[in-house]
């Protein structure tokens, strides 16, 4: 008889594949990386946004940031469904990369973003350490 009751009605009663509770399993900003001689490009796939107000995009010590709010609804006769995120991506730009080159281009769902590359710069610089002399002990007298 227990066996017929756990059958008739469910073990869970919601749904655990939703986006609400797994927002991990919503799907990441999808990219495409070039690297030319002289240039860097990055294609990032966000269909259904509206780049002026749903993106973000950020660059600081190397590191490119993109940040999406994406909201989408479903309406059919008789069911609606509302859905929305927030993705981020952190992409490492080449050594090289010349940030007052950085443009980006949002055409057909595709977000193009390009850099000019040049040479890299030393990533860090050696620091000299200046070695004091230590005081003489004074004697006293006596």
């Amino acid at each position: 008889m227990l066996a017929t009751r756990l059958r008739a009605a469910p073990l869970m009663p919601f749904d655990l594949t939703g986006p609400s509770w797994f927002p991990f399993t919503e799907p990441a900003i999808r990219i495409e990386e070039d690297l030319q001689e002289d240039r860097y490009t990055l294609r990032a796939e966000l269909p259904g946004i509206d780049p002026a107000k749903d993106l973000d995009i950020t660059y600081a010590d190397g590191t490119l940031r993109l940040a999406v709010v994406r909201t989408e609804s479903q309406r059919d006769k008789g069911h609606s469904e509302f859905r929305y995120g927030t993705f981020h991506r952190a992409i490492a730009l080449p050594l090289g990369a010349k940030e007052e080159t950085l443009a980006a281009v949002y055409k057909d769902g595709i977000l193009a973003i390009t850099v000019a590359i040049g040479e890299p710069h030393p990533a860090g610089r050696h620091v000299p350490v200046v070695v004091e002399a230590a005081p003489k002990p004074v004697k006293k007298a006596g």
